[in-house]
């Protein structure tokens, strides 16, 4: 591939970058949160929840029931009387009809339906906390997607320039070897560097377009991307290491699940306890019945209707040892899950000092990268005038400009690594979703 080719690539490459709109992090959270799929999938979830916690599947409704129905027959018969009399009916008919309405209503079955229902409701709650762990999650892939595009959108306008640097030097070499001022040696280092520099734009171009797909993956979206992103990137993390660490322990979603999982195994003891206790019910019917009979009968027609009601006690006295066995059962669970509770502070604590020493330790990395930026861009400048007056020679010129370039790099690449590792301590505290990014 020659310098032309070269050229004319990177002229449509700039061409197709021109006129694309600017998603800033605002949007792409928006976005985000209306079509990712795992998002949805977790709303849906919570709606399931949400309606089994309703006083619907709560059990405290009484059960209403309509029952009917109607005969007909049609029959042959020889009856015969206590004087002595018979008679054959052919095709006597007869048709009976009835109905009737009940209601039951369980009025007390030894708590258990209480404990369930107060159940359902941490249930519903612990499913409210899995869709906020499944939000952060998803705004952690988010924004490790979204700044590895401002990252390659950074280091495709750094090699922008850094071509047009090497294309300059390189129509300047030439000059000064058509004035006899420079080698041939000179112009061809001059054109290999342009070739490398140029074949690093269309590589981090690629990547630019793949990074973008992979966002919209994030965002649910299946258009081709035609955007650019903020690269402007601002540190939220005030507090100290003390106070963040509280809020850990009070807000993080993890343990909030864990709390919610324990409350709803004391739940669960107490509704399986129930099992100990007698279930009171209450019923009422009313009822309507007609038959019209044959002439074999001795009624033609007669028609019954009336109320009943009535209360009914149960009580299970023994039932094999099933009760005592799912009490003991959940009694273990929750132990279980309070020896969750201690490993998972435990992880959890281990997790936050290494995340927030691992943040502290890139914002020194980023400060010392940028002190090392303006220390090249000097050394760099200084090179550049020597180089325009003859005085370092073009490979000392390209040394201290690829040290700027390694030098910028380094720095971009900090930046966002020590965002990403703020965004993991503000999850950890349970402040994700409280900011302003």
């Amino acid at each position: 591939m020659n310098i032309k080719t070269i050229f004319n690539i990177l002229f449509l490459i700039s061409l197709s970058v021109s006129g694309q709109q600017l998603l800033t992090k605002q949007e792409a959270i928006s976005v985000a949160l209306e079509n990712n799929y795992g998002i949805k999938i977790a709303k849906n979830n919570l709606k399931i929840a949400e309606n089994n916690k309703n006083i619907l599947n709560s059990g405290y409704l009484p059960t209403l029931d309509v029952n009917a129905g109607a005969t007909y027959s049609l029959d042959d018969t020889e009856a015969t009387y206590s004087d002595g009399r018979v008679t054959n009916l052919t095709g006597a008919e007869s048709d009976r009809y009835n109905t009737s309405i009940s209601l039951n209503y369980l009025l007390f079955d030894g708590m258990g339906r209480y404990y369930d229902y107060k159940t359902l409701k941490e249930q519903y709650n612990l499913t409210e906390l899995q869709a906020r762990q499944t939000i952060e999650n998803t705004i952690l892939q988010l924004f490790s997607v979204y700044y590895n595009v401002a990252k390659l959108t950074e280091d495709y306008s750094l090699l922008q320039q850094n071509l047009a640097i090497s294309k300059d030097r390189l129509q300047r070499v030439q000059y000064q070897f058509e004035y006899g001022q420079n080698t041939k040696l000179a112009v061809l280092n001059a054109e290999v560097d342009v070739n490398n520099d140029s074949i690093n734009l269309l590589n981090t171009k690629q990547l630019l377009i793949n990074a973008k797909r992979d966002l919209y993956v994030v965002l649910g979206k299946e258009e081709a991307p035609n955007f650019t992103v903020d690269t402007l990137v601002n540190f939220n993390l005030a507090p100290s290491k003390e106070s963040l660490f509280e809020k850990v322990k009070n807000n993080n979603v993890v343990l909030q699940q864990v709390e919610k999982n324990i409350s709803i195994n004391e739940f669960q003891i107490k509704a399986n306890k129930s099992g100990y206790l007698p279930t009171i019910g209450l019923s009422g019917s009313y009822g309507w019945n007609k038959n019209n009979n044959n002439e074999a009968s001795f009624l033609a027609t007669s028609i019954n209707n009336g109320l009943s009601a009535g209360i009914s006690l149960s009580w299970n006295i023994f039932d094999g040892g099933s009760t005592k066995t799912l009490v003991n059962n959940a009694k273990i669970n929750l132990e279980n899950q309070e020896l969750i509770k201690e490993e998972t502070i435990l992880d959890i604590t281990r997790t936050f000092n290494n995340a927030y020493d691992d943040y502290v330790n890139k914002l020194f990395i980023l400060q010392t990268q940028e002190k090392n930026v303006q220390t090249n861009t000097n050394n760099f400048n200084r090179t550049e005038e020597q180089f325009k007056l003859g005085q370092v020679t073009s490979i000392e010129f390209r040394q201290a400009q690829l040290n700027l370039i390694n030098a910028i790099n380094a720095k971009n690449s900090a930046k966002y690594d020590a965002k990403m590792a703020e965004l993991l301590v503000l999850q950890l505290s349970g402040d994700l979703l409280n900011i302003d990014y």
